[in-house]
């Protein structure tokens, strides 16, 4: 008895420690619903380790998942992102993951879906950054919750590509990269992001960012093709929406120079 209650204190003790180190997340709303205490015991497990020194407010507020600004090893500016139990669409999830090879045999609770859901995104995000597509760097994963690079910094994430207004040659090279990556992602890394658009890339220093590759599936995925389409066709629709360049059949042709390389 006296064991058990000196873990109990013990086990408080780090949930107060955690809590201290969220230091500029005011949304109480927020805390409650993404800060539940095994949350809490992850992040100080994470931060025992050395991954997370600080953890600060959030960058961007969604249904599944929140992000926030961090400070890592050596005051380096970090991404903590935080997949959440009740609200996300883990029926959604779980066609993503059902095709996929690594993940088709994932089934029972929505803590389960979610946590190979984040492992999912870090091993993408892994094979990715493997194959020379810019991506948020993966530093760590604990549970439904994934660190990684923060792109931009601390105070100034980079935004999406969408809010940026780039010269008619900028836009030319951002668009002839992305179609580079999505060729990569498909011959090199055996992958199809599903979801790329200009809300999922970022745009930092002149170039293009990959991020939310969660969803991405291997080529084997039944939907892996279909998936591609979308991809190509969103990113068309953009440029040439905006900067009157690119089509889906410029990174068709990108798509077959990497099948040939």
């Amino acid at each position: 008895m006296i064991e058990e209650s000196k873990r109990q204190r013990e086990f408080e003790a780090r949930i107060d420690l955690m809590r201290e180190r969220i230091k500029d997340s005011e949304d109480l709303k927020v805390q409650d619903e993404v800060f539940d205490r095994r949350v809490l015991m992850d992040l100080y497990a994470l931060a025992s380790k050395g991954v997370i020194e600080s953890l600060g407010g959030p960058v961007s507020t969604g249904k599944e998942a929140n992000i926030f600004r961090a400070k890592g090893e050596e005051g380096a500016d970090i991404a903590v992102k935080i997949y959440r139990i009740n609200t996300s669409n883990f029926k959604a999830m779980q066609n993503y993951l059902q095709g996929d090879p690594r993940f088709g045999s994932i089934k029972g609770t929505k803590r389960a879906i979610i946590v190979a859901w984040t492992r999912k995104e870090f091993r993408n995000l892994t094979r990715a950054e493997e194959v020379g597509v810019k991506v948020p760097h993966p530093i760590a994963m604990r549970e439904n919750i994934l660190v990684m690079e923060m792109v931009g910094d601390g105070e100034n994430p980079a935004p999406q590509i969408k809010d940026v207004a780039l010269e008619p040659e900028e836009a030319q090279e951002a668009f002839e990269k992305i179609a580079e990556y999505v060729s990569l992602l498909y011959n090199r890394a055996n992958l199809v992001h599903a979801d790329l658009s200009e809300f999922n890339i970022l745009y930092e220093d002149g170039e293009p960012v990959i991020i939310d590759m969660g969803q991405s599936v291997t080529l084997e995925h039944p939907m892996a093709r279909s998936f591609l389409e979308r991809d190509m066709w969103n990113v068309a629709r953009h440029f040439k929406k905006k900067y009157g360049i690119g089509s889906e059949e410029a990174i068709r042709e990108k798509l077959r120079a990497g099948m040939k390389s």
